[in-house]
Order: structure tokens, then sequence, then C-alpha cells
């Protein structure tokens, strides 16, 4: 490419419209890779330095539509100028034809550079990369360097950076002496010059960012030349190898000599502009700073390095603004990395890391600090890289405690992010944070992006480490709850809820008295912090504080401070809706537990009853609230009755058990209400515990024969609870509880009663339990294969009338109860396959199986099909078997027609079923009843349809059947021509696509005559075009292979009576034509 764009500029016959194309062209590619990278592709021999130059000459500088050629020809020039001759060789005689001076090729070329360095446009750049390459040529240093120099002081010096001219003077004087300054080490004479020049312009008062970064690296590479290139040999020995890691050092630099050398009185003045620059307003120019403190110290002995950095502290200093604690924080870390902060620092340096992280200044509305704790991160980074871990084991909990806080508790994203990082890498590095492992996992990267996330969730889980418990509830009362945005706030107070339990004496002892007085205090955002804190707090510490006190057994029976516990109870199981949702599972437990302490201790009398009057008022209350129009109520007072002592149960078992059976009842208003039946079910089966087991026994008093049928039965309805909404298959919720349920209530009879098991029962549970172990989700399926392990190897005794035990027995062996992985589909569905040959399974197994192999999961798709697969090919010897099989496959088909959630994916695995061959025993019979049916049922299942998934699903279906011999292949022929004229495009281009690939694998089913002229009109057509097009290109496909052509049913209008009418409008189904008459007259009758 750039050779070819370099033809068109060496081509004298191009005009010059087409050379600056060709310029700019590669202008663009030197914006993409870079300058250095392109550099040395230009062609850079002798011979080219004449014509560049004059190339060069002959532009206009100040032409601003031609500025490309003008910096691409400096950069080539800046190449060139590098050939190793003597530049007085290329002007041999100076006198021209005309007997005029010529001037020297040097000259020529400086002057080009005086020219481009004080224009406004991006050749000033190149100009000073030509500066930089050509002054230090040993011919051009030796006569021209000082002469340039001068030049530049002078215009440097008469220049005001506060014109716009007088900027771009400065700003291309300083690129050219930025660019030459390290050449300058070997004529460091010149940089004391260049230095006082550079301090009467006072860059630092300029209001021109630019030209403040372009003087603050000046400053440091005049620095660098003051000093010796040699490698301080005191660093730390971590931070010395880090660094030898990132490139080679010279034998100078790694020289073991000890010997003192004068520091220039320079330096001083070098890393006084370079801490002041620290302070400078703008980033890049603090950037630039830091990087400079760090290579001079580098250089300087061991006593000067760490007066710097005692001068470097004293940024961090309340009195500075932000911008000084930001440059500080970077150049502490650009010192930490290099291994220029000896261990001997570290106790001076860590308090200031910390309350760097923690900065944060308030400003009007809103505050200033997100780059000073970015900043502080760093700084922990670099000291996890460059620091022994024993060098900072005193220092492990603050440090670890201040990024984790960071981490999780910043306002800013990538503050989190930031300390997320540096956490990692102390990790990694240090490996004596505490838990960090653990930690890590739960705060990665990722996790901290959602801020309520980590207050609300991610802190609970890391204030379960004791380590970390006190730092993070100080920082939330000491930092947050007073915070200038609310809704730091009150995510604030919402964590020191949920971190109460980790720590509820210290909340009690310590934080309750602290947040007292701030709660009236002066401050309004600090008062309002302060008393939503003490709501939350106070709201965590009651229940568990009334369990305590029931617990203790304090005289308070018949005290009327009992009737307010059981009222704050109630509060809080009515109130969940307020609570974050994180926090709420806590509460509705610690509410609960305080429930069942409070009624065993102080509603009971000495006969071991309840009162009647207290036991209808508690009972009927909490039944009544299971019909609430709010979720999360009927959730808590579902819990609480599962929590009732037994002797509150007595006489009132029936009018619980029908208030919880309504609740996981199913009904419009409530379908969404996952969580509450959820909670329903599993109180159903605390209570079954509770009361206990008596075949004979009251239905109001015992599990016994007369209500032992509805318990399973509303237990067995939640496994069939399938609803899903906006956050996915809550269904599942219920599915999980009602296994769990089912479990629990069937052990309690086994254990107690077995013969209220009837032989349906048990056969319904473990077919129930079979479908959901081969399903498609994953935690849903373990659950389920746990659950399922266990009642087949229960003992003591064994669980009765579990169909086909033998044969379970055999296909999971009781050693491997605990050891199968039933949440890998690789180990799962083999075992679960095997069921497909039990008669009592094959239709529930079926049912899971076919939402597992059509769904859209890879590896439960993969595993799963590939089991079913290998079944299918076990029977395909066995007529029986295989009849069998297509049976329950046409009955599930049947039972869940238009049943999306089963129907879709069915489809999807019949697909697979017919391409992989496993009804091939019924392809040779004419007629067989097994694709007639199963051709029906699509047909039906299709019907009106306009799911794209289904429609395409059932194509290939279709495309499937076509292998059946007999009537079938006219019928399939006659739909698959149907959905060619769909109105969606895409079912007519993928059904076009279906048949040409049908036609190929199963030529037999056309005449090889006209096999050719299909095809072509199947892969000619447009199929996405307008219908009437379409239907005309279907319309000659179906006369070719001499399938009736599909016909649009007529509108019908019928007159009742004068003056009265109503028509019916048919829908535009299509019919064959041989049909079409009998519909009409049909639909007319």
């Amino acid at each position: 490419m750039m050779n070819s764009l370099l033809e068109i500029v060496w081509d004298s016959g191009s005009p010059p419209p087409l050379v600056h194309l060709a310029f700019k062209f590669l202008y663009i590619i030197t914006k993409v890779r870079g300058y250095k990278r392109f550099l040395p592709l230009f062609p850079h021999e002798v011979r080219d330095l004449q014509p560049v130059l004059d190339m060069l000459a002959k532009q206009n500088p100040r032409d601003p539509e031609t500025w490309e050629t003008r910096y691409m020809l400096l950069l080539w020039l800046s190449m060139i100028c590098l050939i190793p001759f003597d530049l007085a060789r290329f002007d041999g005689n100076l006198v021209s034809l005309e007997g005029q001076a010529r001037q020297p090729t040097m000259d020529r070329i400086l002057d080009m550079a005086k020219c481009y360095l004080v224009v406004s446009d991006k050749a000033r750049d190149a100009a000073a990369v030509l500066v930089s390459k050509f002054i230090v040529r040993p011919d051009v240093k030796q006569s021209r360097m000082a002469d340039f120099l001068d030049w530049m002081l002078s215009m440097l010096s008469k220049s005001s950076s506060q014109t716009m001219e007088g900027t771009v003077i400065v700003n291309g004087m300083l690129q050219a002496l930025v660019n030459t300054a390290f050449p300058l080490k070997d004529c460091w004479v010149y940089a004391a010059t260049v230095l006082e020049c550079l301090d009467s312009c006072k860059l630092s008062e300029s209001n021109q960012m630019v030209l403040r970064k372009l003087g603050m690296k000046l400053v440091q590479r005049l620095g660098l030349t003051f000093v010796k290139p040699k490698v301080a040999k005191w660093r730390s020995a971590q931070g010395a190898a880090v660094q030898n890691q990132k490139r080679e050092v010279s034998p100078a630099e790694a020289d073991d000599d000890d010997e003192e050398y004068d520091i220039p009185a320079e330096i001083e003045n070098v890393v006084e502009q370079l801490l002041v620059g620290l302070k400078d307003k703008d980033t890049i120019v603090r950037w630039s700073a830091a990087k400079g403190i760090g290579r001079i110290t580098g250089r300087l002995p061991k006593e000067l390095a760490d007066d710097v950095i005692g001068s470097l502290l004293d940024c961090f200093s309340f009195q500075e603004t932000d911008n000084a604690w930001h440059g500080g924080c970077l150049a502490l870390a650009e010192l930490g990395r290099r291994g220029l902060l000896l261990p001997s620092r570290i106790p001076d340096v860590v308090p200031v890391m910390l309350k760097a992280l923690t900065y944060d200044e308030k400003r009007g509305a809103c505050s200033v600090g997100s780059n000073v704790r970015d900043a502080a991160c760093y700084v922990c980074w670099a000291f996890a890289r460059a620091y022994e871990p024993a060098e900072l084991i005193p220092f492990i909990s603050h440090i670890s405690s201040a990024l984790v806080i960071a981490a999780v508790f910043d306002r800013d994203v990538n503050c989190r992010r930031a300390a997320s990082a540096a956490f990692q890498e102390n990790v990694g590095r240090q490996g004596t944070f505490p838990h960090g492992i653990d930690i890590l996992t739960a705060a990665d990267y990722f996790a901290v992006g959602n801020r309520v996330n980590c207050y609300l969730t991610i802190s609970v889980y890391i204030a379960g480490f004791s380590e970390y418990t006190q730092p993070m509830i100080d920082h939330l009362v000491n930092m947050k709850i007073n915070h200038w945005d609310s809704v730091i706030r009150e995510l604030s107070t919402k964590a020191l809820h949920n971190i109460t339990p980790q720590a509820p004496e210290y909340m009690a002892n310590v934080v309750l008295p602290r947040l007292l007085p701030l709660s009236v205090g002066s401050d309004l955002h600090t008062r309002h912090g302060a008393i939503l804190a003490c709501a939350e707090i106070t709201h965590a510490l009651f229940c568990t504080l009334i369990e305590k006190l029931s617990l203790s057994k304090m005289p308070f029976r018949g005290d009327p401070i009992i009737s307010g516990w059981q009222w704050l109870i109630n509060d809080s199981l009515r109130h969940l809706t307020l609570v974050s949702s994180a926090a709420r599972q806590h509460i509705k437990e610690s509410a609960v537990s305080a429930l069942a302490a409070l009624c065993n201790e102080f509603y009971i009398n000495e006969r071991g009853e309840a009162d009647p009057a207290l036991q209808d008022e508690l009972v009927t209350q909490y039944v009544s609230e299971l019909q609430n129009s709010e979720e999360m109520i009927r959730c808590g007072f579902s819990r609480a009755l599962g929590a009732l002592p037994r002797f509150l149960l007595k006489g009132r078992l029936q009018q619980v058990l029908e208030g919880l059976k309504k609740v996981t009842v199913i009904s419009p208003e409530d379908v969404s209400f996952a969580e509450a039946r959820r909670d329903a079910l599993i109180a159903i089966a605390k209570v079954c515990q509770t009361v206990g087991v008596k075949g004979d026994g009251c239905q109001q008093e015992f599990v016994c024969r007369d209500n032992v049928d509805q318990i399973y039965a509303t237990l067995l309805t939640g496994v069939t609870d399938y609803t899903t909404d906006s956050r996915g298959d809550v269904g599942g919720w219920v599915r999980e509880a009602a296994m769990s349920s089912l479990m629990e209530v069937t052990l309690l009879l086994v254990q107690n009663e077995a013969e209220l098991i009837n032989a349906s029962i048990c056969k319904q549970i473990m077919c129930w339990l079979a479908q959901q172990s081969a399903e498609k989700i994953d935690k849903f399926r373990a659950h389920a294969g746990s659950v399922f392990l266990t009642l087949l190897h229960f003992d003591h005794p064994a669980v009765p009338h579990i169909p086909h035990r033998e044969e379970l027995e055999r296909i999971f062996p009781r050693w491997e109860k605990e050891t199968l992985n039933w949440n890998a589909a690789s180990e799962a569905f083999p075992r679960i396959t095997q069921l497909l040959g039990l008669p009592a399974y094959q239709y529930h197994v079926l049912l899971g199986l076919s939402v597992s192999v059509g769904g859209l999961t890879e590896t439960t798709l993969r595993y799963s099909a590939q089991s079913l697969f290998d079944h299918m090919k076990k029977i395909q010897s066995d007529p029986s078997a295989l009849g069998s099989f297509c049976e329950t496959l046409l009955k599930v088909f049947e039972d869940n027609l238009r049943n999306d959630r089963v129907s879709v994916p069915l489809l999807t695995m019949l697909d697979q079923m017919l391409a992989n061959g496993c009804f091939d025993m019924f392809t040779e019979q004419e007629n067989h009843p097994f694709p007639l049916k199963l051709f029906t049922l699509c047909k039906e299942e299709i019907k009106r349809s306009k799911d794209i998934r289904k429609l395409r699903s059932s194509i290939g279906v279709f495309c499937g059947l076509i292998q059946f011999r007999g009537d079938m292949r006219e019928k399939v022929f006659f739909q698959l021509f149907l959905l060619l004229c769909h109105p969606f495009p895409i079912i007519r281009k993928t059904t076009a696509s279906q048949v040409y690939e049908m036609l190929l694998t199963y030529s037999d089913v056309v005449d090889p005559a006209i096999m050719e002229q299909a095809m072509a009109i199947l892969s000619d057509t447009n199929w996405e075009a307008e219908l009437p097009v379409v239907r005309e290109r279907r319309n000659c496909l179906c006369d070719l292979m001499r399938v009736p052509r599909p016909q649009l049913v007529a509108k019908v209008r019928w007159e009742c009576a004068p003056g009265a009418a109503f028509s019916m409008e048919l829908s535009l189904r299509m019919f064959p034509a041989s049909c079409r008459t009998r519909g009409m007259a049909e639909a007319a009758a």
C-alpha cells in the first residue's frame, strides 16, 4: 500500500491534487499506527534527500488544504537526514549557473525546520521531530547546534503565551526542545541555559494545558542531563527486580561503584518545579510531573532521594487541594513501582495512602476526590509489586480493609474497580490478605460494577469475615451516612441493616450510641443518615432481641410488653415490601424465629395448652393475611404459620392447611406471586412436622388418613408450576420448594405410619421427580435428582411402593448417591434416559427430556440429545419397545398441544430424531399410523401461530416426515407449499431452503425427470419478494410436482332477515382445490 502511494508521489506526471491525496492516505496510516512505527518504512537513501527537500520547498506553509502533505514530507525528511554522510558533500560547488551562491543543504533543512516550527497546524509536530533528529548529527552539532539553540531560546523568550500567535510559537519551540533534551546529555552545558530561559517564561502560570505539559516534560528531561545515568543501588530488591524485567540494565547503570559525586544546584530547581507540577489543575500535567519525580529520584543518592520523598509527603495536607493529593498519589505510585520507596518509609506513607483511599471533599452540591481515590488504588497496586510480603505484614490488615471498603462502598464505579484490581494484585503477589481468594470471587471486576449489589449483597458476604466486619461498619457510620448524595446515604443505612446480624453486640453497644447524638445534629445530611441508620439497625436488632429474651425465659408472662413484641413481629412481616430484596429473607427468618420463641415461652399455660381466645385471634389473623393483595405479606405470614408451635395448631390444623392451600392456587390476579406459593409449600411441610402423624387421629390435630391425600395433592400441584415473568422461570422456586416438602412429608410418614402412603401417591412423586431430573435448568435438575435418590435409598425404613425399585437401584447404585453430579449434563442425562425403558417413568422422563433436547443451552442440548439417541439405538431392533415409545411420544405431544413451553422444544427434538433415523423401522411400511398422527399434531400445533421459532421447527419436522411412504408424502408437500406462501418472509425463505435440502437427502420422493427443474425454482426464486410473485412461483412448483394448488377461501355473507344481516369472514386459509367447494358448502351449512 505504501509503495503504491509513493509511486504516485515520485511520478512527475501526477497532478498536485492526486499527490496531496496520496499524502493524505499516508497520514491516515500514520495516525493509525503511530509515526514512530511508520518512519522506518520511508525510503531513506542518499538519492532521496534532494527530491524531498525540493518538494517541501514548493509547499505553501499557510495552505490549510495541504497540511497532510507538509506533515508527511517533514517526517520523511527527518528519516532521510539520518544518513551517515557529511551534508557538505551534497553541496558541491555552491555557485549556481547564474553566478549566485546556493544555500548549503544543512542550512536549507534548518530553515525549513524554523519555518514550520511556528505554523499553527500539525506540521509543527513533524518539524519538532525533524529538529530532534537533525540537530544531533555530528556535523550539525558541531557547527549549527549553538546557533539553533540560541534562536529557539530567543523565540521562546520573546513570545508570550497569552496571545494565540505567541502560544503557537512557544508550543513549537517547547516541542523541539523536549525532543532534543535527551541528546543534550552529551552537551549538558546547554541544559542550564535552557532551564534558565524556561524559568523566565513562567509556563506554570499559563492557562494553556499543552504548554504546561510540555514545560513539565522539558524540565524533567533537563533534570536527567544533570545527573549520571545510573540506577540507584539502594532501591528495594523487589522493585528493582520488577524494573529489571522491563529493560536491560547497561553496564554503566549496573556498576557497583559507590563513588559519590556532586549534584548540580540546578537539580533542586528541577525537583521544585516538578513538585509544583504535581499540584497542577490538569491531570496530564500532574502525571508528567509524577513520572519526572520517579525518574530523577532513581538517579539521586539515597539521602537526597529521601529528602524528595519528604517534600512529596507535604502534598498530603488537608490544606492542599485535591489536585495536590492526586499528584502526590501518582508520584508515590511511581516511586513505589520503581522500588524507590524504601521499607523505612512505609510507616509514613501507608497512613497517607489510607486517607487518600477515602478522600472525598464537598464542593457545592457535589464532591471531588474520585481521581484521588483512583490514584490511591494505583499506589496500593504498585506497593504489591514493590515490597516483599514480610515488609508489609504490619500494615496488611489496614490496607486490605481499606481496599475492600473502596471496592464495595465507593460511589464511583471506576474507583470500585480500581480497588478490586489492587486487591487482586495484592492477593496474587503478597498472598497475605485475609480470605483474599474468597473475597475476590465475590467482588471481582464485574461484580463491583453494580453499586446496589455492592452495598446490599457483596458487603454482607465480606462482613462475614471477622477481619473486615468492624472496619466496614465504622466506614459506613463515619463516612457514608452523612454523604452528600442521598442515594449513598440510603444504601449505607440498608447495608448497616444487613450487616447487623454479623455484629449485633457492636451495633448495640458502640454504633447506636454514636448515631443517636448525630440524629439531632445541625447538619441536614448527617441528621438524615443517622435517623435512617438508627431505624435500620434497630429494626434488625429487635427481632433478634425478642428471640433471645424469649429463650432466656425472662419473667414477662402476662406483661403488656408481650403484646408489644407480638405487634413488632407482625409489623415486620407486614412491611417486608419496604425492605430491600437482599435483606428481606433475613428479616423474614428473624421475625419467624422470634415468633416461635415468643409463643413457646409466653403463650403456653401450665397444662401445655394455649389460651383459646389468643389462639383463635392469632391463627385467624394469620390465615386472613394469606389472602392479602401484597405478595410479601403472604410470604411472611405463610412462614409464620409454619413456625407456630403444636399447641397453637391443635384444633386449627385444617384451617391452617386450607389457608395455605389457597395461597398455592394460581389465579389470574396472583399468577406472579411465585414467592408466596413457595413459602406456603414450605410452611405446609413445617406444619406437618410440627403436628406429627397419627393414622387414626383427628384431622384437626394430626396428619392422618383424612387429610394426607389433601396435603399430597397440594404439594404435587406445586411441582407443575412453570410460571414465568420478567424475572425468568419463577415457577422454579415453587417446584424446588414442592420437591423439598414432598420429601420431608414422605420421610415423616415413612418413619411413623408408612401405610398412609398409597401406591398411587408414591408413583406420582417419583415420576414428577424423574421429570424434573430430566429438565434443562441445572439447579432444579440437581435438586430433583438429590430428592429422588434420597427417597430411593432411604432405609429407616424404606419408602414403600416405589415403582421399579430394583431397576432404579441398578441404574443409581447407593454408593453414587453422594458422588453423582446432577449439575453436570454429561453425568445426569446418560442415567436419567435409562428410565425411558421403565413403563411407569417413560411419559414423565420423555416430557422432561423434550424440554432439554429442544432447548437452547449448548451443553444441556448436546448431552441430553446424545443420551436420547443412544436409547433409541438400543430399541431399534425391538418393535414392541419402539412402538411403546412412539405412543408415549404422541401422548406427550397431544397433552401439551399449544403449550409453547413444551411444544416448541418438542418440535425441535422431533426434527433431530427424524434426521437421526430414530424411526427408520416405520419408513418401509405404507401409511404407518405413527407419522400420520404426528403430522396431524404438528399441523394442529402451528395452526394460526405467529411464533417464528415454532414455525421454523415445524418445517424441519414436515421435511423429516417425507421419508415415510404412502399418502403422507402428498400431505407433507401440500403443507410445505402452504408455508412457501406464509405471510412471514423468513418462514418462506426457511421453507424453501429446507425443502431444497430435503430433495437432496430424499431424492426418491420426486421423479428424477423434474428434480433439476424443481430445485432450480427453489434456489433461484426470491422467496422474500411480494406474495403475488411468490405465489406464482409456488404454483409452478405445485403443477410440476402434481400437488394440488392451495386456494384462497372467499368471504361469505348471509342475509338473515330484512333489515338485518351478519357476515362471517373465513380467514385467508388455503385449501386444496378439490376440497374448496366442499369446505364452502360445509361453512354455508
